[in-house]
């Protein structure tokens, strides 16, 4: 498997790249490598101390970087020669066998469309994520592909999120929730009520109706579906609120008892880590004919090396052809609708 790696993208790129790369090689099968697309002078120049890198890494040179603030469909246009642009149009050409990057996330979304296309049956990809949750793992889908969406994205994200919390996590039958301001059918704006009778009438699905932001981590579902927008905002602010409420227990316990503290720091760590976006990797873009994984933009050298195992995972799976075959069930002539 040729795994391409954008070694220009994120906030610690490209060191932290080059070397989460080198740490995932005890990952890698015999015929496996990554391919670190980027500036080639500068990859080797972190790739020098390693030994035996060339043995599963290879480079592909670009002489352009797409910014994250740059708006991502003119950057493609006007980058042709990014890291983005540059892994999309050799997955597409077959050099490729799956694409991963911390970069400006709607330039990799856009170039993943653009080159892979979408699966059959599939009218919008979205970006899925796993929750860490006391009551055990949540896949949340979208949570930034697409901000515009109609009832039909948000049922197939709800298809294709079941399947892959069948295949990744483990669950024999997704309980599926939209999210809403509201467990009531009354609450909701008009795009959650349509979307809800879709969920209603398919009777494959485990649907168990709105469920509110603070529900999810109570074990009220196990797929949780919504729109982009929303959903990027929910995925920020879990982030930003796990980091804070650790650090003023830790704050808290120095202060009134430091040796307590001392006593609880294992545990706290330990907690810490399980909630740290880094160990989960990367999201993949599910619905485009192909494997896309996105990092965070903040992903340290662990993060690149769990999101590389996370696409070793996503082809032992096969969940394209089962995302697919749930479509095709539904919707022979999905395409038109």
């Amino acid at each position: 498997m040729q795994i391409g790696v954008d070694a220009m993208g994120g906030d610690f790129a490209p060191v932290g790249v080059v070397k989460g790369a080198l740490e995932a090689r005890g990952l890698l099968g015999d015929d496996d490598k990554i391919v670190l697309i980027g500036d080639e002078p500068t990859i080797r120049e972190h790739l020098a101390e390693a030994d035996g890198w060339d043995k599963f890494i290879r480079i592909e040179h670009t002489s352009e970087v797409i910014g994250m603030d740059e708006s991502p469909v003119e950057a493609l246009r006007q980058k042709p020669d990014s890291s983005i642009a540059k892994m999309a149009s050799l997955a597409a050409k077959g050099r490729l066998d799956a694409m991963i990057s911390a970069g400006n996330t709607g330039a990799c979304v856009a170039a993943a469309q653009m080159r892979l296309r979408r699966l059959q049956g599939v009218h919008r990809p979205g970006i899925a994520i796993v929750m860490p949750t006391y009551a055990g793992p949540v896949v949340m889908c979208d949570v930034g592909a697409n901000v515009n969406c109609r009832p039909q994205h948000l049922y197939q994200y709800g298809l294709m999120s079941v399947e892959y919390a069948q295949c990744i996590c483990g669950i024999d039958e997704p309980r599926v929730a939209l999210l809403s301001i509201g467990e009531e059918d009354a609450k909701g704006n008009q795009l959650v009520k349509e979307t809800r009778e879709l969920f209603r009438n398919d009777p494959e699905i485990k649907f168990v109706g709105n469920v509110e932001g603070r529900e999810m981590f109570h074990g009220a579902c196990d797929v949780v579906v919504t729109e982009g927008f929303v959903g990027n905002v929910a995925l920020k602010l879990m982030e930003g609120l796990a980091e804070g409420l650790f650090k003023s227990t830790y704050l808290e316990l120095t202060r009134s008892n430091p040796d307590l503290a001392g006593q609880f720091e294992k545990a706290i760590t330990t907690i810490k880590d399980k909630y740290d976006f880094n160990e989960y990797g990367g999201a993949p873009l599910l619905g485009v004919n192909g494997i896309c994984i996105i990092c965070h933009g903040a992903s340290k050298p662990r993060g690149i090396t769990k999101a590389i195992g996370v696409t070793l995972n996503f082809t032992k799976t096969h969940i394209n052809d089962r995302i697919t075959e749930c479509l095709a069930r539904r919707e022979p002539g999905g395409d038109n609708l």
